[in-house]
């Protein structure tokens, strides 16, 4: 099973939703650099190389919602 945070799964909810990078540190209150931090750790746990293969590993997997804007 893949364990998933409480930040990394809203960065995947974030990405899901179409925000930027940018976007998603200004709601999560850090760095950008800390938001790529956390895509690079979901990309290598998913086994993904884009914010695309992260967001539909997260929905095959449930981990995201759709409709949410």
């Amino acid at each position: 099973m893949l364990h998933i945070t409480p930040p990394e799964r809203v960065v995947l909810q974030l990405l899901a939703d179409g925000r930027t990078n940018r976007e998603i540190a200004d709601r999560l209150r850090v760095d950008e650099s800390a938001v790529e931090v956390y895509l690079t750790e979901l990309f290598r746990r998913m086994g993904g190389t884009s914010r695309a293969d992260a967001v539909a590993a997260a929905f095959r997997r449930g981990l995201v919602v759709t409709g949410r804007n």
